[in-house]
């Protein structure tokens, strides 16, 4: 395990491949960083509570050998998000492949929630994901390679609030940056999985009984299928057939229908 550094020292002898992954503690983004690891990738990974990263980082090493950075930083502070964003634009230990998962969402509805809540949430999941991705795709593109997986969600393809909107954005400027950078080597894909079994409706006070069943991914087969679709440059990578059909539909039926749908969604 490498204790935090944003001035890493010279190229590992190994020469294997190094990804960054933000929020690896728990859920997707645990799941991301042990695939990796199983995959020969080494680590650096980036969350706030730095004794859940450095457990993960001897856990990683012990099973896979993993040289593994731990970064901590909370993604809504602008100066601990500096030294990620020069981390990834670091020229020795380069990064070749960025996982922007960090995130997390809010129960309430828009005028109910703290204003200080609903702009944090935004900082992780847009202006993070905007400012790693421009630090991570400067890098890449100068050395001719490298992947950027950015973690959206089906909500991006519902009107449901500031959450879906800014889902929708991640979409949108995934699909772009994909067509962008693809011919200069570096691919960009754009993951919107559905419900999935994770801390993370937990923490939001979302039970299961939300959803139906069936409608419950498993984070493990939802990061296996996302890194096949990385491996193979597509630009959009929904998992499962369901979701796959839930979001053709989505696609066709107008906003206001689905407003109705969803009881308005999250005014």
């Amino acid at each position: 395990m490498t204790a935090p550094d944003t001035h890493p020292g010279p190229e590992a002898p190994s020469g294997r491949p190094r990804a960054l992954v933000t929020g690896p503690t728990a859920g997707i983004g645990r799941s991301f960083a042990v695939q990796l690891a199983a995959r020969g990738h080494d680590l650096v990974l980036v969350a706030r509570d730095e004794a859940r990263l450095a457990s993960l980082a001897e856990e990683l090493d012990r099973r896979f050998g993993t040289d593994v950075e731990v970064l901590a930083a909370d993604l809504t502070d602008r100066a601990q998000l500096a030294r990620v964003e020069a981390r990834l634009a670091a020229t020795e230990r380069p990064v070749d492949v960025l996982v922007n998962n960090a995130g997390f969402g809010l129960k309430g509805r828009f005028g109910d929630n703290d204003v200080e809540a609903e702009t944090a949430m935004l900082e992780v999941l847009v202006v993070a994901v905007v400012r790693l991705s421009h630090a991570a795709l400067g890098a890449m593109a100068a050395r001719g390679h490298g992947a950027v997986l950015n973690v959206s969600s089906v909500a991006a393809f519902l009107p449901r609030g500031t959450y879906s909107a800014a889902k929708a954005y991640v979409n949108r400027f995934g699909s772009w940056a994909s067509a962008e950078y693809r011919d200069r080597g570096v691919t960009v894909t754009t993951l919107c999985p559905g419900f999935v079994r994770t801390e993370f409706h937990e923490r939001m006070g979302v039970g299961r009984g939300s959803a139906p069943a069936w409608m419950w991914l498993d984070a493990d087969d939802l990061v296996a299928e996302a890194l096949d679709d990385l491996d193979a440059g597509r630009a959009l990578s929904v998992p499962s057939r369901r979701y796959r059909a839930l979001v053709r539909l989505a696609r066709l039926v107008p906003d206001r229908a689905l407003l109705r749908l969803q009881g308005l969604g999250r005014r």
